[in-house]
């Protein structure tokens, strides 16, 4: 029998302006390009350190348990539950979106019980319910929360929630996917336990990798543990074993080398570039988008003072087709935006201004292309206008 030839696959070109990933700068894609040595090479080692280096730049921290888990986002997430937390805890989990929901599903899986202390969606984590189930759960090990929800483009404070924490005796989770690059994180200064972020959003790397730093008070803890980390993949005590300062490293897994290679390469352009800058650069196109989707008239529901500049929430207008409006822009401009999730499902778009992406001709693309698939659905707006708004706020 003769097996049919499969071709190799080329993928379309793509602007990315949804939730992540993100456009991925050439220089990164280059860097990934590079020849593959050994995970034990003593040139990939060297590297290694470079990138635990990086990362506590990224991350404004000095703490030592500091590395990239060979796994996407949602591992990061798994990795900070499991090593943390053990049968019987109990964990306060803030939700206000998406990802506080898979905070307690980490929880419940992990063997303890979550205390949800629940928000509407589009609305920040409130300071006065979190410290009032701190209150009523004096034993609980560790206050949980999303800094920055990908699900609403909310910004919450996890300067407060991480302070609440410490001052309770318990460790502080958060879960920093699309903040770090995109706006301030603080790990030292806000005494944050357990932080972790993802490759594919502002740091505009490939999916794939999950940053995540541990304060010595969280490595503490995972060092004297009552039963193992139910994970052995994600079980620190090994992979500190070859993601630690030692010289001699202990083999735990086959790192994605290519993958640690873009890292070190994003991690290097967002150092050239600073962090203050990146902050500026993401809030600056923000303003630009914002006053080019208000001049169509639409509006950004999230209050004004805790919205992500990288990631915009807007309300869809009464009668327009939505998912038609996705549709167009990916077919005629090679553009992604994302849908709303959740309570925001059909209502919302979630528009991205991440990393490599977040720059003016992406905000002049976005708003030019989305004001056109709204006027043909017959939407009464001025030609034009969106783009001028923009131009003036860049002016």
């Amino acid at each position: 029998m003769t097996a049919n030839i499969t071709a190799s696959f080329h993928p379309p070109r793509r602007i990315l302006m949804g939730p992540g990933p993100s456009d991925v700068n050439p220089r990164i894609l280059a860097a990934m390009g590079q020849p593959t040595i050994g995970h034990l090479d003593p040139a990939f080692v060297d590297l290694m350190d470079e990138v635990k280096g990086l990362l506590q730049y990224a991350f404004q921290t000095r703490n030592e348990l500091t590395l990239p888990i060979s796994a996407p986002g949602s591992a990061g997430m798994e990795a900070a539950f499991v090593n943390l937390i053990e049968p019987g805890d109990t964990v306060i989990v803030c939700q206000n979106g998406v990802f506080g929901g898979r905070m307690k599903e980490n929880v419940t899986r992990a063997g303890a019980t979550a205390v949800m202390v629940t928000d509407d969606w589009g609305t920040v984590i409130d300071l006065e319910k979190a410290q009032a189930a701190i209150k009523a759960n004096p034993g609980a090990r560790a206050l949980a929360f999303v800094h920055a929800e990908t699900s609403t483009g909310v910004a919450s404070d996890a300067a407060a929630l991480c302070k609440m924490a410490s001052a309770a005796g318990m460790l502080s989770i958060l879960d920093a996917v699309t903040s770090v690059g995109g706006i301030p994180v603080a790990v030292d200064a806000w005494g944050a336990d357990a932080t972790y972020s993802g490759t594919q959003k502002c740091l505009s790397c490939t999916p794939g990798i999950s940053p995540i730093t541990f304060s010595e008070r969280a490595a503490e803890r995972i060092r004297t543990r009552g039963v193992p980390v139910q994970s052995w993949f994600l079980d620190m005590n090994l992979i500190m074993g070859y993601w630690g300062a030692a010289t001699k490293r202990a083999y735990h897994h086959t790192a994605p080398i290519n993958a640690i290679y873009a890292l070190h390469e994003s991690l290097v352009i967002l150092q050239e570039e600073g962090l203050e800058a990146s902050w500026a650069r993401h809030r600056k196109n923000h303003e630009a988008l914002r006053d080019g989707l208000e001049a169509m008239g639409l509006s950004l529901p999230v209050d004004p003072r805790v919205r992500l500049p990288q990631l915009n929430l807007v309300s869809v207008p009464d009668g327009v087709d939505e998912a038609r409006v996705r549709a167009e822009l990916l077919e005629h401009h090679g553009l992604e935006i994302g849908a709303g999730l959740g309570a925001l499902a059909g209502k919302a778009w979630r528009i991205g201004l991440m990393g490599y992406g977040s720059n003016p001709a992406n905000v002049r693309l976005c708003l030019s292309a989305l004001e056109g698939a709204l006027l043909r659905q017959g939407v009464k707006l001025k030609a034009g206008a969106a783009v001028a708004a923009a131009d003036a706020a860049y002016a």
